[in-house]
């Protein structure tokens, strides 16, 4: 299908942007790579009247060690985050949940911060920032501010960006050395959206798990913690792993669709969460 007409404006900065996205209010969605809001408006489940295309502003595109954080931008390349040296090393989760974005081609295009800001729960990357403990930084008229991820994702498509806000900075921490971590999904085929996803990341402290954070991705309107299987992980040893992560799926509203039953999804959190946490216990 054809998306419905619409105005096209290309923003020069981000306060440009703003401005904008002040003019037209609610009419208007910013164009970051477009992978994910094209789609839904050839489906017509958008109309937005305006398009504020992000594509120029070249200072959101980086990669930095910021000390015991890292900075990414929000119009940073998939492509370059799944590649970048400086998050390989320090935090590998985020490079390697990236590069199962899609294929190649979305990822040279696609954004870290246009899939963030659509707030997707069968999304990839913010189930990852998620159990990362990430914090977005987000800018708008009345100025900006940072929002943790735990808070940012409210409900399907829908976070705590207002309207005249733009996302402008990922920030994730350096993981640990005692730290690992792992990212399972399962889909039908290649590039498919996640049929459901465990993100994990774990510490371990004289032999048995200090603390862990798993985030899941398809189990509800929104990405998820399961909270009930990080605390009986907390202090657990790995000979524990399968029994505290069978109650993965408490919390959670799986939706049945063509794709997986409700209950299914959830035999595949459990099951998803112990290979994750087990991978992470490995490394």
């Amino acid at each position: 299908m054809i998306p419905l007409a619409f105005d096209y404006e290309v923003a020069e900065s981000v306060d440009h942007a703003i401005e904008l996205l002040g003019q037209h209010g609610e009419e208007a969605k910013l164009l970051a790579g477009g992978h994910s809001l094209l789609p839904i408006m050839k489906l017509r489940l958008a109309a937005p009247a305006v398009l504020v295309d992000l594509g120029r502003l070249e200072d959101l595109k980086y990669v930095r060690d910021e000390g015991d954080h890292i900075a990414v931008g929000a119009m940073t390349r998939h492509s370059d985050v799944e590649t970048d040296p400086i998050l390989q090393e320090q935090c590998g989760l985020l490079a390697y949940t990236t590069s199962l974005v899609g294929d190649p081609q979305v990822r040279h295009r696609g954004t870290i911060g246009g899939s963030i800001a659509h707030g997707d729960a069968a999304s990839d990357l913010p189930s990852a920032l998620l159990a990362l403990e990430g914090t977005f930084v987000v800018k708008g008229s009345g100025g900006e501010r940072t929002v943790a991820a735990a808070d940012f994702f409210e409900d399907y498509l829908q976070t705590a960006l207002a309207p005249d806000e733009v996302l402008t900075e990922i920030r994730v921490p350096k993981l640990v050395q005692n730290a690992g971590w792992s990212y399972k999904k399962f889909n039908r085929r290649a590039q498919d959206w996640a049929v459901v996803g465990a993100a994990a990341v774990v510490e371990r402290s004289n032999g048995s798990i200090s603390s862990a954070r798993i985030g899941l991705t398809n189990m509800g309107s929104t990405p998820v913690r399961a909270t009930a299987a990080e605390n009986a992980l907390s202090g657990a040893s790995a000979d524990s792993v399968a029994e505290a992560t069978s109650s993965a799926d408490e919390g959670t509203s799986p939706a049945s669709d063509i794709a997986a039953s409700s209950e299914y999804r959830r035999h595949l959190a459990r099951v998803l969460s112990r290979r994750a946490v087990e991978e992470a216990l490995g490394r």
